[in-house]
């Protein structure tokens, strides 16, 4: 069968599976269950035909999303026993993270011995971080005040979910009772610098702090660098080798990326439902258009501006992406993003120090979601905030949300802290857990689009973007 045959087919099948939802849903056809459940898993059949005469693993990781969200409708309680099979892809892909950004780091830096051009980088990444995240912080606030989305919510109604617990550290706690409250922040931003640094780089890499490996490794290259040639070939030899099998080894692992991908959103839409959305949806409705607004007012911009071609852009990125949609996690799009902007024409040493740094500094999805969420809550609490208030809320999060882990519901530690700050309801947090996956999806996301970019805003900043690369993509 053509390819081009198929793909008009399967157009097709995908248009009248989207009609006959939406005369369901707005009840305007009375269509039975049961035939939305064929209509569902005939389209289903069709995508994977699809997929198999395509042979492209996008394809493929975008089909068995797809065929998760279908499981999750039909077969909630076999949904959720799929979960182990996106856990497990996510464990595969952490493996590759703390080899992958030690091996590339040091070869960036001591293999080409610029120590100059790594200071340069380094401030001209947290320039444009603090620039983008600032932009996604003051669109969530705009967002939420716009939409009212938490004015008149029943919270009541939602489902009540267990907070996820902060890590407490104790000498911290103890210390903070002896120090002026008006001076507390001055301790928690200290506590943040003094945390960025391993103190173990094996327990780092277990733990998956890329800050701290980062550190690790720009530090060791920097080392390394200063050491005679003799003495520096060897170990840059062998992170040159170490980076390039890891590459290798992110292609095999992808294999097992729409098995993963699938899983995980058969397990989301299985035990999320569909009811909870009825409670919160302009909630999610608000913090969607809130990033789709940022993509299309500060991204877009500044790759017009850059004359980064954007469609060869969402193509480049459109892999890594899926995954982090699905998985709601930064970390097991890493490795697959790192490669894609080298393909793209960004240079290892840039693309190896700007994501992984990105993950602490550059998550824009989770900054605009924050300060969308905290308005929110204050709104369902029935608190009224003025316009000071807020602005000392978003200057709180742009020191708080520095750092937040490139994990599933990390940012909302940083949520909770915030609430307890400005004495907002936490109960309410709790409330709105249950769709928090499917706001970590798009964040997520946004979080991946933006770290990608930055790589190429950077490289172009540096001159050294390979045009030649992007040509031939």
């Amino acid at each position: 069968m053509k390819k081009s045959r198929i793909g008009f087919i399967t157009l097709i099948a995908v248009t009248i599976a989207i009609i006959i939802t939406l005369l369901k849903e707005f009840d305007l056809v009375a269509v039975p269950e049961q035939m939305m459940m064929a209509t569902r898993w005939v389209l289903a059949i069709i995508l994977v035909v699809h997929a198999f005469v395509k042979k492209n693993l996008t394809t493929w990781i975008l089909t068995c999303m797809l065929l998760g969200i279908f499981l999750g409708v039909d077969f909630p309680g076999l949904a959720i026993a799929f979960q182990p099979l996106s856990k497990g892809f996510i464990k595969l892909v952490k493996t590759i993270v703390g080899p992958i950004l030690f091996a590339t780091l040091v070869y960036g830096i001591a293999g080409h011995s610029d120590l100059k051009q790594v200071g340069r980088m380094a401030w001209k990444s947290m320039l444009y971080f603090y620039c983008a995240t600032t932009m996604a912080l003051f669109i969530g606030l705009a967002a939420i005040n716009l939409s009212k989305a938490g004015v008149g919510v029943d919270v009541s109604k939602m489902a009540h979910e267990e907070l996820p617990k902060a890590p407490v550290n104790t000498a911290d706690v103890k210390l903070l009772e002896h120090i002026p409250d008006s001076v507390h922040w001055v301790y928690k931003t200290f506590s943040f610098f003094r945390d960025i640094f391993p103190e173990n780089i094996v327990k780092a890499v277990y733990e998956a702090q890329v800050l701290q490996i980062v550190i690790f490794a720009v530090l060791f290259g920097i080392g390394l660098a200063m050491v005679e040639e003799k003495k520096r070939k060897p170990l840059v030899d062998f992170c040159e080798s170490l980076s390039e099998t890891m590459f290798k080894f992110t292609n095999l692992i992808m294999y097992f990326a729409p098995i993963g991908v699938g899983a995980a959103m058969a397990y989301t839409v299985g035990h999320m439902g569909v009811d909870i959305l009825k409670h919160l949806f302009m909630l999610v409705a608000t913090l969607y258009l809130a990033l789709i607004a940022f993509l299309l007012l500060v991204l877009l911009p500044v790759a017009l501006y850059l004359k980064i071609p954007v469609l060869k852009f969402i193509n480049a990125v459109k892999e890594p992406v899926s995954i982090a949609f699905a998985t709601t996690s930064s970390d097991a799009a890493l490795p697959k993003a790192m490669s894609a902007m080298e393909k793209f024409g960004v240079p290892r040493k840039i693309v190896s120090f700007v994501i992984p740094t990105g993950y602490s500094f550059n998550l824009d999805g989770t900054t605009l979601y924050l300060s969308l969420a905290s308005i929110f809550v204050a709104q369902a609490a029935g608190m009224h905030l003025s316009f000071g208030q807020q602005l000392i809320i978003v200057f709180t999060l742009m020191i708080t949300s520095k750092g937040v882990a490139a994990i599933p519901r990390a940012s909302l530690i940083i949520l909770i802290a915030t609430a307890d700050q400005f004495g907002l309801p936490t109960y309410i947090i709790a409330a709105i857990l249950g769709v928090d996956e499917l706001m970590d999806m798009a964040r997520t996301s946004v979080n991946v689009i933006g770290n990608c970019l930055a790589t190429v805003v950077i490289a172009k900043w540096e001159g050294e973007f390979d045009e030649e690369a992007l040509n031939a993509a």
